[in-house]
């Protein structure tokens, strides 16, 4: 009885404790409570039911954190005051139970809904107009794609479920299988297309699901399996590879690729991405960045914002009207819907450290990069390491003496209304600037927005930019050269940057990766210097999407951390060692609290102390994915107790026991 409970609360039937309703992707009162055959009768049942799934498996941004402008910590784009273990050799290990991973309680309540819903949709019982049926099935379509997608990137091969299963334990432990990594990657191709099919025939504001956002995941997803495949050919880490423990198996043992072989398969991915990604990339309207910083006080809000559409992306209270952001969430202060993002990014984006390797990636406004420009100024002030940079850098990096209130428009306890030298010396988590370098993405120059967990700016959740990027790098990594339109689309990313120099083979002709392999991560695939055109997309990438949750992934899929594995890497910070930003600080204090000048004349994060990262980071190659949990194994095993006889193969250089680290 054991064995069955654990295993229906993990596969089986979980629905919502309650329908709540909100407006498009703002969180309202919920609805009273209602049978399922009585519930799923009208069209707006059907939108509360997917509003319900919206926050839960959507980027959004919480409290008490840096929100989504965060989601790069724990890369060489951003580091916290303490390491992530998952750079440690031994601190990350295999869990009993890690059912806050390894959950399938989002699937079942969309697989729930396709049960209840389409038998109903089929027969015409569903009260409404057929078109917003079709929108609210096709937005279900879409966030079961995604959620597989999450758990696609944490576990590789996955089971693909999509009914509520029956409680029977044979069933459920069927339903456990795994399938290949690259046939969930179909499905989740599937999923989007018949998201699409619903989505395009309908309009909506762009704070629900569209049929736009359907192409550019499809993008996505699509590249990033075209890429794995490509990057971890051979390795136990895709289907058929030396070692895949999908072998292990019988119900994968004689698996065949649906195109025939591995590089197939990847190039069937990469032709998919080329596809989506040039539906929203043909027509993307790209926010236009002035390179200006607002800095004129008790000017209006919306005066401020046009002086720079591009920055005020990220720290408005509306996007309804911006042609770039494809998706996006509002938040409300009368509903309490918040976050603290604003406060965050007026001082040192609580612990998300942007670190030396990603401001250097960006090149000068002459499209060169530092070491190769004659605009380069330095890096011993912040005011230098800013001046003639691309754009991008320039009006996110802040400098002592800006100001970032200009607008006195309410009260707010938590205001920091002029940037003041970095504070490398606070303990306190709220406050420390753990690489002395900040970014004011997310800031909102009214102080209404200065009240501490009281910030309701808008969080743009999907952006046109991106299928450019996607398009850019696929044609490559599909075709080794750039056609006209990827040559376009990467003019037109630089373009929106007043000042900035277009010619992106200038930067490519300039390159030299040896020097850019000192720092940057992705300058690497399978612990090899990639070329530099390579490279450029990936930087391109790297500056376009900073601190939107795009680095780790990018990082996974193209391989980019086995060097760790032989050389262990120093994360840095800004340059205060032998600067005139040494004297901004107590010499005394600063000597017992951050990094020796005898280790680097940069603040190195994680070596103020000896600690577990003291000596640099390291990875395993099992680090890739995250391993099953053991009792999930061993519950779906003949006995239930042995992990080794589950169906369910454990990932690569995992062991089958609880508590015990990678083994490579």
């Amino acid at each position: 009885m054991k064995t069955k409970k654990y295993i229906q609360a993990a596969l089986a039937l979980v629905v919502a404790g309650s329908f709540s309703s909100c407006n498009d992707y703002l969180d309202k009162e919920p609805l009273s409570q209602a049978t399922p055959e009585v519930y799923f009768s009208k069209e707006a049942h059907l939108e509360a039911y997917a509003n319900n799934l919206y926050t839960s498996i959507l980027p959004s941004s919480g409290n008490w954190s840096y929100g989504t402008y965060g989601g790069d910590l724990n890369t060489d784009n951003m580091v916290s005051n303490v390491a992530d273990g998952m750079y440690i050799l031994g601190e990350w290990r295999t869990s009993m139970s890690d059912n806050d991973n390894y959950t399938f309680t989002n699937i079942n309540t969309i697989n729930y809904f396709f049960d209840q819903v389409l038998p109903k949709y089929e027969a015409g019982q569903i009260q409404g107009t057929d078109v917003m049926i079709r929108r609210y099935i096709g937005e279900m379509h879409f966030l079961r794609a995604y959620q597989y997608f999450i758990m696609m990137q944490r576990y590789g091969d996955f089971p693909i479920i999509k009914t509520c299963l029956a409680e029977d334990l044979a069933v459920l432990t069927e339903a456990s299988k795994r399938s290949p990594m690259n046939e969930v990657a179909r499905f989740i191709l599937e999923e989007l297309d018949l998201a699409y099919d619903m989505l395009k025939g309908s309009q909506a504001a762009t704070t629900r699901i569209n049929a736009d956002v359907a192409q550019l995941i499809k993008s996505r997803v699509a590249l990033y399996t075209g890429t794995w495949l490509k990057n971890f050919a051979n390795t136990p880490f895709v289907p058929n590879g030396e070692g895949w423990p999908g072998k292990e198996k019988d119900y994968n043992a004689n698996y065949q690729f649906p195109t025939g072989s591995l590089e197939a398969e990847a190039n069937w991915f990469l032709d998919q991405a080329i596809a989506a990604a040039k539906v929203v990339g043909d027509k993307a309207e790209l926010t236009p960045n002035t390179g200006i910083v607002p800095q004129t006080e008790g000017a209006a809000i919306s005066q401020l914002e046009s002086e720079n559409p591009w920055l005020a992306m990220f720290g408005t209270l509306d996007l309804s009207t911006n042609k770039e952001v494809l998706l996006w969430r509002e938040y409300s202060r009368g509903l309490g819907i918040v976050h603290n993002i604003v406060v965050y990014a007026q001082q040192g984006n609580r612990a998300c450290g942007t670190t030396r390797s990603m401001v250097d990636a960006f090149v000068c406004e002459d499209g060169l990069p530092i070491y190769a420009s004659p605009l380069y100024k330095g890096d011993e002030t912040l005011h230098n390491v800013r001046l003639n940079r691309d754009p991008r850098l320039f009006v996110q990096l802040k400098e002592p003496g800006q100001m970032n209130i200009l607008v006195n428009d309410g009260v707010g306890d938590h205001g920091v209304a002029e940037e003041k030298v970095p504070q490398i010396l606070n303990s306190n988590v709220e406050n420390i600037y753990t690489t002395g370098y900040a970014l004011r993405k997310g800031n909102y120059y009214g102080s209404s927005m200065a009240g501490n967990g009281d910030n309701y700016t808008a969080c743009p959740v999907f952006r046109s930019n991106e299928a450019l990027l996607n398009y850019i790098e696929a044609y490559y990594e599909r075709y080794g050269n750039l056609d006209g339109t990827a040559q376009e689309y990467w003019r037109k990313l630089r373009a929106r940057n007043e000042g900035m120099d277009t010619d992106f083979q200038k930067t490519i002709n300039a390159t030299d990766m040896s020097i850019e392999a000192k720092t940057d991560w992705g300058a690497y695939t399978a612990g090899i210097v990639i070329d530099p055109v390579r490279y450029n997309i990936r930087r391109e990438r790297r500056c376009e999407l900073m601190a939107e949750s795009f680095r780790m992934m990018d990082l996974k899929r193209w391989r980019s951390l086995d060097q760790l594995i032989t050389t262990k890497y120093h994360v840095e910070g800004f340059h205060i060692w032998g600067t005139p930003m040494e004297k901004w600080y107590d010499e005394a204090k600063l000597k017992e609290t951050i990094s020796s000048p005898e280790r680097s004349e940069y603040m190195r994060p994680f070596e103020a102390k000896m600690n577990n990262a003291f000596d640099g980071l390291t990875w395993q190659m099992a680090h890739y994915l995250r391993p099953i949990p053991i009792y999930q194994m061993m519950l779906t095993s003949p006995d239930a107790t042995t992990a080794s006889e589950s169906v369910i193969y454990q990932n690569p250089y995992w062991p089958l026991e609880a508590n015990m680290p990678a083994t490579k």
